[in-house]
Formats: C-alpha cells, structure tokens, sequence
C-alpha cells in the first residue's frame, strides 16, 4: 500500500491541501483544475456573488456533466448491445441454412 501525499491545489484563488495515494495525484489535480475553471467561468459571468454559491453552482454543473454523459455511455451501450443481438441473430439464421 502507498503512502499518501499531500497535494496543495489552488482553487479560485484558494490554497487547499489535500492528501491522496501518489497514483491518484494527477487524478485530484486534474479535477481541481476543471473545478477551478468551471468557478472561474461561473464568478466572470457575473450572475452568482459569493464563493460558497459560485462553489454550489459549480457542483450542480459538474454533476449536471457527468450525468449526461452518463446518460450518453448507457444509451450508446444499449444500441451497440442491440446491435450485437441483431448480428448474432442473423448469424445464427445463416448458420442453421447452412447446416441444413
């Protein structure tokens, strides 16, 4: 087991110290990044005042992301799934011709 390090990350201009494994280190610090800009893009808008409710809109954004691609994966799965059940159909069908 490796042992933790700790990783400074600069959000908003906010110093924040977080300990993680060494293998998940680019990880965190590519999160903090999208997170730093996703607040960056929210407080220039000039629409949210204030860090907690910039930090807020910024979850629901993430989160509002990562369910839609989500969505996109299980979608795309699904059709491919179908796809598959409609090729080993079409398989079978020739190989029962052809054993006939």
């Amino acid at each position: 087991m490796s042992t933790a390090l700790t990783v400074t990350l600069n959000i908003l201009d906010k110093e924040y110290r977080v300990s993680c494994p060494p293998e998940e280190r680019s990880n965190l610090e590519q999160a903090a990044r999208h997170l730093d800009s996703t607040m960056r893009d929210i407080r220039n808008s000039g629409k949210v005042i204030g860090v907690e409710r910039i930090a807020v809109m910024a979850a629901l954004n993430i989160s509002h992301e990562m369910l839609t691609g989500s969505r996109k994966q299980d979608t795309e799965l699904d059709r491919q799934q179908q796809q598959i059940g409609e090729l080993v159909n079409r398989l079978d069908q020739a190989l029962s011709r052809h054993q006939s």
